[in-house]
């Protein structure tokens, strides 16, 4: 089954607001702090390019890559 655009979009912003969640929870601050923060991210960059499948993912994958990222563990990072 292949995915338009538009269901594209749509995962992407749902696991978007799953990953803020999760890292509201993390870190005790309000989710619309914690989605600033991952929206200034590389992992965010990347789910925002359709062509690197990063929206095939769960939230606790992308969470993982956000705190591989935070951590400055680039080699974990790219595994992830």
């Amino acid at each position: 089954m292949k995915i338009d655009e538009n269901q594209i979009a749509f995962i992407v912003k749902v696991l978007t607001a799953n990953v803020a969640e999760e890292l509201a929870a993390l870190s005790g601050k309000p989710t619309t702090d914690a989605l600033r923060e991952f929206m200034s991210t590389k992992t965010y960059n990347v789910l925002m390019k359709p062509n690197s499948l990063l929206y095939r993912e769960s939230p606790a994958y992308v969470v993982d890559m956000v705190k591989a990222e935070r951590s400055g563990d680039w080699s974990r990072w790219l595994e992830v």
